[in-house]
C-alpha cells in the first residue's frame, strides 16, 4: 500500500495515469462503436446476400411443376444451399426482422417467413474457419412459403465469419502491442510536463543551501521562461537581501568594537570594585551578542568552499578540545564515511550543540553511526530535557528556557540557530527529543558520500 502511495505521490506518476487511463477510455469507446457498425454493415450486407439467394430459389420453384422442383433442390446444392421441402416447422423462430423485412419486400408480404439459426451447424462451421464456437452466425435456416402453400426449408452457410468486439485470434497481441504504445506516449508526456516543475524544485532546495547558485535556464514554452525567469529575480533579490543583511552585521560589528573597547578601557577606571565587576559582565554580554548575530549571518550566508571530510576526525578533533576545556565530553563509536562540507562551519555546529549540552546537561556523550545513506551523530546531555512544545521553539533566534543570562548559565540564544542553519547548509537536519532514559539527546543527519 505504502509503494502505491509512493508511485500516486509523484505528479508524473499521476500525469501518466490519467493519461493511460483517458487514453483507452477514449480508444475502447471508439472501436466499441467502430466494431458495432462494422458488425451492422456486414450483417446488412449478409442479409441482402441471403435474400437474393432466397428470392432466386423461391422464384426458380415458384415457376417449375411440382414434379420438376426435386431437380432444382438438388441443383442448388451443388452451390452451397440445403433446401428441402417439409411438412411443418423443425427449428425455432429467430429475431431476425431484418432478413425477413428485405423477403416479405422482395417476395410479398403474404409470405410465411420465420428465420432461425442452429447451434450445431454454427459451431461445425465456425471449426472450418478456425474460430471459436461463440462467434456470430454462420448458417442460417429459412421457412418460406411457396405460391402453392407448400413449405420451403433453406439452410445457407455464409463464408465469412466475423468476430464480435474484443474476439479474435490476434485481438490479444493487438491489444499488448497497443496498451505498450500508448503506455509509452503517457509515459513520455507526463515525463516532459512534470521535468520543468521537477527542476524548478530542485532549484528552490539548492536555492536554500547555495544562494549563489547558477541562475535557472530561461528556455522552453512560454510559461516555463516566465517561471523560470521569475525565480531568477526572486533568487538575485534575495541574495542581495542577505548580502545587505551581513555586510550591516559585519559594519555594526567593526564599528562597535572601538566604542566598547574605550567603554572598556574607561570601566577599568571605575573605583567601586563591585560596580566595575557588573560593568565588565555587561560589557561581555554586549561583545557576546555582536559576535553570535555576525556569526548568524554568516551561517547562513557562508562563502568557505565545500570540501571532502572525514567525519570522523573531525568528531574526534571537536571532542578532544571540548576534553581540553574541561568539559566532559566522550565520544563514541564511527562512522567510517566522508561527506561533502564547510569544515569550519560544520566544526562550529558541532561545537555549538556540545556546548549547550554542556551548560545545561553537565556533560555531553557523543555517538557517531552509517545508518543507511546518512550519518548520525547523536550528543546527549545529563540534564532534565525540555516540554515537548519547546523542542522546535529553542531552535528560534534568542531563543531561551532560562531567562535570566547571568554569567553561569545566560546567553544570547543564538547557538542552536546557528547549528540547524549550518545543519540545513549541508544538506542535513539537526533535531531534538527527550531521550527516554533521561536528558536531552540532539541527533545531526548529514548525507554520507
Amino acid at each position: 500500500m505504502k509503494l502505491i502511495l509512493d508511485f500516486l505521490g509523484s505528479m508524473a506518476n499521476r500525469v501518466f495515469l490519467i493519461l493511460l487511463a483517458g487514453i483507452i477510455v477514449a480508444t475502447t469507446a471508439t472501436t466499441y462503436l467502430a466494431a458495432r457498425e462494422r458488425h451492422l454493415t456486414i450483417a446488412e450486407m449478409r442479409n441482402q446476400h441471403a435474400a437474393e439467394r432466397v428470392e432466386q430459389l423461391v422464384q426458380a420453384l415458384d415457376a417449375a411443376a411440382p414434379e420438376t422442383r426435386r431437380q432444382i433442390l438438388l441443383a442448388n446444392g451443388n452451390f452451397g444451399v440445403e433446401a428441402r421441402l417439409v411438412d411443418t416447422l423443425d427449428a425455432g423462430a429467430d429475431n431476425n426482422s431484418g432478413l425477413i423485412g428485405l423477403l416479405k419486400a422482395r417476395l410479398g408480404e403474404d409470405r410465411r417467413i420465420v428465420v432461425s439459426h442452429e447451434a450445431a451447424c454454427t459451431a461445425r462451421r465456425a471449426r472450418r474457419f478456425g474460430a471459436p464456437p461463440h462467434w456470430p452466425e454462420v448458417c442460417q435456416t429459412i421457412f418460406i412459403s411457396l405460391q402453392d402453400g407448400a413449405l420451403l426449408r433453406m439452410k445457407l452457410h455464409n463464408p465469412d465469419v466475423h468476430p464480435p468486439f474484443g474476439h479474435g485470434p490476434y485481438y490479444g497481441p493487438y491489444l499488448g502491442v497497443f496498451l505498450l504504445l500508448i503506455g509509452l506516449l503517457a509515459f513520455v508526456v507526463a515525463r516532459m510536463t512534470a521535468r520543468p516543475i521537477k527542476q524548478l524544485a530542485i532549484a528552490a532546495g539548492e536555492l536554500g543551501r547555495d544562494i549563489d547558485r547558477a541562475p535557472l535556464p530561461e528556455t522552453g514554452p512560454p510559461e516555463i521562461r516566465q517561471a523560470a525567469t521569475a525565480f531568477n529575480a526572486m533568487q538575485a533579490r534575495i541574495r542581495r537581501q542577505i548580502q545587505h543583511r551581513t555586510h550591516m552585521l559585519a559594519a555594526i560589528t567593526h564599528d562597535l568594537q572601538t566604542p566598547l573597547t574605550r567603554l572598556r578601557l574607561r570601566i577599568e577606571k571605575v573605583a567601586d570594585a563591585e560596580l566595575r565587576n557588573k560593568l565588565i559582565d555587561d560589557m561581555a554580554v554586549m561583545q557576546s551578542m555582536v559576535r553570535e548575530g555576525l556569526e548568524l549571518a554568516r551561517s547562513m550566508d557562508s562563502a568557505e568552499p565545500m570540501q571532502r571530510l572525514d567525519i570522523d576526525s573531525l568528531l574526534n578533533s571537536v571532542c578532544a578540545d571540548a576534553s581540553d576545556a574541561g568539559q566532559d565530553v566522550t565520544l563514541e563509536g564511527r562512522a567510517g564515511v566522508l561527506v561533502m562540507a564547510q569544515p569550519g562551519a560544520l566544526r562550529r555546529c558541532l561545537t555549538n550543540v556540545i556546548d549547550n549540552a554542556v551548560k545545561y546537561g553537565r556533560y555531553a556523550r557523543v555517538t557517531a553511526a552509517h545508518e543507511h545513506d546518512k550519518i548520525a551523530i547523536r550528543i546527549r546531555d545529563g540534564g532534565q530535557g525540555i516540554p515537548e512544545e519547546q523542542l522546535e521553539a529553542v531552535f528560534e533566534p534568542f531563543q531561551r528556557l532560562e531567562s535570566s543570562r547571568s554569567r553561569d548559565t545566560g546567553g544570547t540564544g543564538l547557538g542552536l540557530t546557528i547549528a540547524r542553519n549550518i545543519a540545513e547548509n549541508h544538506r542535513g537536519s539537526l533535531a531534538l527529543r527527550n531521550h527516554p532514559g533521561g536528558g536531552l539527546e540532539a541527533t545531526l543527519r548529514l548525507p554520507a558520500q
